[in-house]
């Protein structure tokens, strides 16, 4: 079974450029800058609304295999969705600083990026990065 999200050839720049309302288009020209100081990486869409920073190839015990972005985020209508992988399980402890957000699986969700303290996100994704290096290979 393949992955559904996969890399585009679509313009970080031109998405950005449509996402309303100006307020949400303002928070991820924020999140992008912000991603490519922490990461070092050049953004990729990853299908129709993913900014993915970074990729990864795994290879799980069940055969299973394929790429996937390392971090990223996507400006959402209802939330900005962060995608840390492989999750926030042993994060709690740098997440307890990082403001008013809701987690799931692998996605953090924040209303808006002044309910969060921008450091502590740039914390977040570091230690993301480093917790999912430690399974598997990432590139730029």
């Amino acid at each position: 079974m393949a992955n559904k999200t996969v890399p585009t050839a679509l313009s970080v720049t031109d998405f950005i450029a449509g996402v309303e309302p100006p307020t949400r288009r303002d928070e991820a020209l924020r999140l992008d800058v912000l991603f490519r100081e922490v990461t070092g990486f050049q953004p990729v869409m990853w299908g129709p609304s993913i900014i993915g920073y970074g990729r990864y190839h795994y290879r799980y015990a069940t055969g299973r295999e394929g790429d996937f972005l390392a971090t990223g985020f996507s400006p959402r209508k209802a939330a900005l969705s962060i995608y840390i992988m492989p999750g926030y399980a042993d994060f709690g402890l740098i997440l307890k600083d990082l403001g008013k957000h809701r987690t799931g699986k692998s996605c953090l969700y924040i209303n808006k990026i002044a309910d969060i303290d921008e450091a502590v996100l740039k914390r977040l994704i570091r230690a993301g990065l480093e917790d999912l290096a430690s399974h598997w290979p990432v590139e730029p």
